[in-house]
């Protein structure tokens, strides 16, 4: 019985996706490079963990309805009717307060920015922003970068440039990721009338802003990288991998093509869980 239910609610927090942004949290603790406290850090991972999940499920209750106008998402489990919109929210609410409420109680400024992360997720982007503009993209991004500062945060104890930093790579690695979606999915969301920046500015545009927000994302990173104070040999691991993604990204440019899509997006998702795990060691 509990197995089933558990079954049923997994996929409502989009498990690779939550994952890695919490592998960024973990990048963001990691990166203090001190000796770490194994304890605070499966904490800190419980709690970033419950709330992202807590975020992703409210956005699957309020897009239960353009997500069943999408071939790609009719699946879903409040789309498809399998879970009622009653059950998901109610679940929903109750993962998000306690991912935030734990994170509240392990450090106030910590919870603070992990709270932000929800709110900008949930309120912003989800109610607010995704059905009226393309660009509700860039609060979807900023929410997507509160994890690694929120672990930057933890570990340090203040907010400061490093982290600043790092959160900029998420913001800017974003559209690289979603941008490359919407144009591979752009019959989706035109069928659910979700405005994308495709739809909006045409192709060539979207293309450029890829390729410039692939350009800051690796900036950020290999700054980041710097005065974190990486070894030498994980800063030209790292720049070997910016090196594809603005090859990628420039590709998708003068060389456009549904394979090239494809593979900027599917590489853009390995990029940074790479980059996360080598500012970890």
């Amino acid at each position: 019985m509990i197995a089933a239910k558990f079954t049923r609610f997994w996929p409502l927090i989009k498990p690779s996706q939550t994952g890695l942004l919490l592998a960024t949290g973990i990048a963001g603790y990691m990166s203090a490079h001190t000796a770490p406290n194994f304890s605070l850090l499966l904490v800190m991972s419980a709690s970033l963990f419950l709330a992202i999940g807590g975020s992703t499920i409210m956005n699957m209750w309020h897009d239960h309805d353009i997500d069943a106008k999408m071939k790609r998402t009719q699946k879903r489990p409040a789309a498809s009717g399998e879970l009622t919109r009653g059950e998901v929210f109610r679940v929903g609410m109750a993962v998000s307060i306690l991912g935030i409420g734990w994170a509240v109680t392990v450090d106030a400024l910590y919870g603070f920015i992990v709270f932000l992360g929800w709110f900008f997720d949930a309120v912003v982007y989800t109610l607010w922003l995704k059905r009226r503009t393309c660009w509700s993209i860039l609060w979807g991004g900023i929410s997507g970068a509160m994890p690694i500062l929120a672990g930057r945060v933890l570990a340090v104890g203040e907010i400061e440039i490093i982290g600043l930093l790092l959160a900029a790579a998420i913001l800017f690695w974003i559209p690289t990721h979603t941008l490359t979606f919407s144009i591979k999915f752009a019959e989706d969301y035109r069928a659910a009338g979700v405005p994308t920046f495709p739809s909006t500015y045409g192709l060539e545009v979207t293309r450029a802003v890829i390729a410039l927000s692939s350009i800051i994302a690796a900036a950020s990173i290999g700054v980041a990288g710097v005065m974190i104070g990486v070894q030498a040999g994980i800063l030209r691991l790292l720049i070997v991998l910016s090196s594809g993604l603005l090859l990628l990204s420039f590709a998708t440019i003068f060389r456009p093509s549904e394979r090239v899509n494809f593979s900027l997006f599917k590489y853009a998702s390995l990029y940074m869980l790479i980059s996360m795990i080598l500012l970890s060691i």
